[in-house]
């Protein structure tokens, strides 16, 4: 299986490209330098290039307060790019695999949403995630959208690697209690992924929207606290996690109160279930503060 590799200096493009590489699975990977996926000569010289079975596209500007005061650019990597991509994999045959995002609803559901409820985004990043999924169903039938959340691994800017931060400096954190989903690691993201491809380029799959999170509910709160007491047992370090509101921290772009996505489709179909996400925390945490060759005993 060749697979194409839309953002590839993403933490998920980066993960990806690391899991692949150990099970073998060809893969070409694209960054920002290499590519510009808003230029669409440039995106069909890309898939052209690379005749993959099968394209991702991890891709994204995923700055949810910034988008607030730059729409355009916004726009143009989430809603404009995926839909380039899309069509020239419609063009060419080949399968698309995109990423999107719990951002689409708008949190206002009891209980976890599934694939069939209505969208309704809340802000300028939901709105142009939206426009994205809506593109890249417009260009053909052979695509897998997937719906993820609360995204954190070892590689890039994450919530669980500012936590491990703001332990080192501070002896006591303040986060919101009040909005709840389920927290995924890239790790299996990544897994999903090549598991939908490999079924998918197979003829075994079936296309579609798919929601891809981990397995577990909690609060920003409660992920912060696992953080914290697991990081503890290395660093000797935990500081007091106390709970506020959403009110209580106010921020430019309006987050979903519930984002907990039912990813029961997606494993019926894939045949893949998301690790529990207090293990990948404990894993995480423990890659990230494991010594370095240099500073090992």
């Amino acid at each position: 299986m060749r697979v194409l590799l839309f953002g590839s200096d993403g933490q998920l493009g980066r993960e990806l490209t690391a899991l692949a590489a150990h099970r073998g699975v060809a893969l070409t990977g694209l960054n920002r330098a290499a590519v510009d996926i808003t230029d669409p000569v440039a995106v069909a010289r890309a898939v052209d290039a690379a005749q993959p079975d099968i394209v991702v596209n991890t891709a994204a500007y995923t700055a949810v307060d910034k988008a607030e005061s730059e729409p355009d650019l916004a726009a143009r990597v989430n809603a404009r790019a995926p839909g380039l991509i899309a069509e020239r994999c419609a063009r060419n045959g080949t399968p698309l695999i995109h990423i999107s995002t719990d951002y689409v609803f708008d949190g206002t559901k009891v209980g976890a949403y599934v694939e069939t409820d209505p969208i309704a985004p809340l802000g300028v990043y939901g709105h142009t995630k939206a426009a994205g999924e809506a593109a890249v169903r417009a260009a053909g039938e052979k695509h897998l959208i997937l719906r993820t959340a609360w995204v954190y691994g070892v590689y890039g800017n994450n919530f669980l690697k500012t936590m491990l931060r703001l332990a080192k400096e501070r002896d006591r954190l303040t986060i919101v209690a009040d909005q709840r989903g389920c927290p995924t690691c890239t790790r299996d993201i990544a897994e999903g992924i090549l598991a939908a491809a490999a079924k998918s380029v197979e003829g075994k799959g079936r296309w579609g929207t798919y929601h891809l999170g981990g397995t577990g509910v909690t609060t920003w709160h409660g992920f912060a606290q696992e953080i914290i007491s697991h990081a503890g047992q290395t660093t000797g370090r935990t500081p007091e996690v106390a709970p506020i509101t959403t009110a209580d921290y106010p921020t430019p772009a309006k987050r979903p109160a519930n984002s907990e996505l039912n990813s029961r489709l997606f494993e019926r179909t894939f045949g893949f279930r998301a690790a529990a996400w207090q293990q990948r925390v404990t894993e995480v945490v423990d890659a990230l503060l494991a010594p370095t060759p240099a500073e090992a005993p």
